[in-house]
């Protein structure tokens, strides 16, 4: 291994250690909370340490999503290679049946809704949320072409799908003891509709 390969997995190290505390921050405090002291003393760093590698807690949450992005486009492809279905995929998400996600790598729901409010309030967030919501949409628009949907109906469908999807974190918040049953039968009965022509 060469020594700016070995340079390049240690600054990639340091980086996934400081998101993962700045997650865990935010998560129990809150964006503007969660001061840049907290994050430091959770990745057992100093607070210059941090600033080498981010900017600023904007920079930060940047970083948050755009590796949520790559684990949710990562789960998207794996499962739809699969050959799983959208319902059964959505619902193992929901409950991470398959147990592929660590606390650290899955964004609470509470803190998708708080990065969500901080897009509007800053740009460059906004930009970045702008791309994962795209990305996200993409993909399930070609899942549903794969379906079967009907071009013409793709943008509708997956439009119906996201508010679906949306609603169902705002519910994970409010109702954390959801039944399985209800569920599996409200996703049934609304990927049927995404599905129908």
């Amino acid at each position: 291994m060469s020594a700016q390969t070995a340079r390049g997995e240690r600054v990639q190290a340091q980086r996934e250690r400081i998101l993962q505390a700045a997650q865990k921050c935010f998560t129990e405090h809150g964006f503007h909370a969660a001061s840049m002291a907290a994050i430091a003393e959770t990745a057992q760093m100093s607070p210059s340490l941090i600033y080498r590698y981010f900017e600023g807690k904007s920079q930060i949450i940047q970083g948050i999503v755009e590796r949520q992005l790559e684990l949710m486009v990562e789960d998207l492809a794996r499962r739809q290679s699969r050959g799983t279905d959208l319902a059964a995929a959505l619902f193992d998400s929901y409950y991470d049946i398959e147990g592929e996600h660590r606390f650290d790598d899955k964004m609470e729901p509470a803190l998708v809704l708080e990065t969500t409010a901080e897009a509007s309030r800053d740009a460059q967030v906004g930009a970045v949320m702008k791309r994962f919501d795209q990305t996200i949409s993409n993909a399930l628009r070609d899942w549903l072409r794969n379906e079967g949907v009907a071009e013409s109906m793709l943008d509708v469908r997956v439009f119906a799908l996201r508010c679906f999807i949306d609603g169902l974190l705002v519910r994970k918040l409010r109702q954390p003891d959801l039944s399985p049953e209800l569920l599996r039968q409200a996703l049934s009965g609304a990927l049927g509709f995404v599905r129908t022509a």
